[in-house]
């Protein structure tokens, strides 16, 4: 069956527009990640609008590039600046910048570069082994299953997401309340529409994830102080001796890229906490001589291996579940979604050529990045260089111009700015931005499964502990709000523990 995908897949990877957008698809994602601020998320996002008018491989060839070159691109600005791209890249500071301090910024770039190929990789193989499998696994669900997945999905990207727990439900709780906007898909009935034709159908994903995301940080970042500041990058120029240098850590590189795939396939956890434990394990099983945190090249290569495993594991959920396992890969599944396929088991079933067409994509998109990493990582510090007074202004006029092109509408363009004021509010309240994209997108899953299970049901509720699957399901849900309660006592115990050493110091 795995094969069966694959070769159905090749045979749509071969097309020259797959695999020409799938490279620039790597450039653009390192580009993006290599400049803080910006990250994966946001070139997906920027992108999104181009990538859904075209074949539906070539689409995400183009996406899961910049998924993946993203995630690879942050260590540039950390290596280089001592500033992480994105989040992703905040351990690789650790032993990265230390390796630039002593005249090996291309060998730490290079190792980065190259263990996020191989990570890449070893996260694509779990990926096309395991995915068909849980699909198969979940093609005996019904509706009540897939309402118990969707919740879960809520409440893991909750949980894991970190910050104040209360505040992520709330963001999450907002992101059903957008859901519901638009005709009822069982009744026909109108839902907050408040009598406008344009909210018949609801708001379009991308005008909100682009003001949410987009508008919001590009705010923040003209608030900053660096706003005309011209950082000083020196060019870096790694070369295919860095690859030699990475396999000689090849336990390390294996370790990561499993505990990365692991920490991906887990929805919520993410490439952040996968890369400090990476970091941490491979810390903790190094020889005293190797000295991380002053240059080590094994702590470059834990960090980078784990970020891009973590790609692969993220997808294994996503396609074969329909769960998102974080902001970026919800951004996928929207896209999925908007070029007229479902997640799932059924697309597995029904669209055999669009999966193994994905896999095959995400598999190649790592050997593009060894490459254009390595060749052009010289453009990408040209770029670093660029004062963000020029940048920001073409950002925006991006966001514009792409919202505007999915339905040719005004209406979205406005939509886009209401959502970035809600996006500064968001930002300014430390409400977190990515359970918002969840909820709109699991939130007609959650609700549309809950009915129909509902419906069939002649016990009431009790449909979802009558299935075994279900009930299981229903136990995980009840452990992870446990987890919720537990966690928001332990922060609310914490501040006030801090509020009284405050007190009592003033006191002294």
């Amino acid at each position: 069956m795995i094969f069966e995908f694959l070769s159905a897949g090749l045979d749509v990877l071969l097309s020259p527009l797959a695999l020409g957008l799938t490279f620039i698809g790597i450039v653009v994602g390192l580009i993006v990640g290599a400049m803080p601020g910006l990250g994966p998320l946001m070139g997906i996002i920027l992108l999104l609008p181009v990538a859904i008018g075209l074949p539906p491989v070539a689409a995400m060839g183009f996406l899961i590039g910049i998924f993946v070159g993203g995630s690879c691109g942050g260590a540039v600005s950390a290596i280089l600046l001592r500033i992480p791209g994105t989040p992703l890249a905040a351990a690789t500071l650790f032993d990265g910048y230390p390796m630039a301090q002593k005249g090996r910024a291309s060998d730490a770039i290079g190792i980065a570069i190259t263990s996020s190929a191989i990570g890449g990789l070893i996260g694509g193989v779990v990926l096309v082994f395991c995915a068909p499998l849980l699909a198969r696994f979940a093609s005996n669900f019904a509706p009540p299953e897939y309402a118990m997945l969707a919740i879960m999905g809520l409440f893991a990207i909750v949980v894991i997401s970190g910050g104040s727990v209360v505040k992520g439900l709330l963001a999450g709780s907002f992101g059903l309340l957008i859901a519901t906007v638009g005709t009822d898909s069982f009744s026909t009935g109108l839902r907050f529409t408040f009598g406008s034709n344009n909210l018949l159908n609801g708001f379009h994903i991308v005008a909100v994830v682009v003001g949410l995301f987009a508008i919001s940080e590009m705010a923040a970042q003209m608030l900053g102080r660096d706003l005309l500041k011209t950082p000083n990058v020196k060019v870096a120029r790694p070369g295919l001796r860095t690859v030699a240098m990475t396999l000689k850590h090849s336990v390390n590189l294996l370790r990561s890229s499993a505990i990365g795939t692991f920490f991906g396939a887990i929805p919520g956890a993410g490439g952040v906490i996968s890369s400090f434990t990476s970091y941490a394990v491979a810390k903790a099983a190094a020889k005293p001589d190797e000295k991380y945190g002053e240059g080590a090249e094994g702590g470059v290569v834990a960090t980078e291996a784990a970020n891009n495993a973590t790609v692969g594991g993220t997808l294994v959920p996503t396609l074969s579940l329909g769960i998102p396992g974080d902001a970026s890969s919800a951004m996928l599944l929207g896209a999925l979604l908007i070029l007229g396929f479902i997640p799932g088991p059924a697309m597995f079933e029904n669209n055999p050529d669009v999966v193994g067409g994905i896999f095959m994509v995400y598999l190649v998109s790592n050997v593009f990045l060894l490459i254009a990493g390595i060749l052009a990582t010289p453009l990408f510090v040209y770029v670093l260089r660029v004062p963000k007074v020029y940048l920001i202004p073409s950002i925006l006029l991006l966001c514009s111009i792409g919202t505007f092109a999915l339905q040719s509408s005004v209406f979205d363009l406005q939509i886009m700015l209401t959502f970035g004021f809600i996006g500064i509010l968001f930002r300014a309240a430390d409400y977190p931005l990515a359970p918002v994209v969840i909820g709109m997108i699991l939130g007609p899953i959650l609700e549309a499964n809950l009915r129909r299970a509902l419906l069939i049901s002649r016990d009431g509720y009790w449909i979802f502990v009558d299935r075994p699957v279900s009930a299981t399901l229903v136990v995980i849900n009840a452990l992870l709000l446990v987890a919720m309660v537990y966690l928001t006592f332990k922060r609310l115990s914490g501040l006030k523990q801090g509020e009284l050493q405050k007190a009592m110091s003033v006191e002294e």
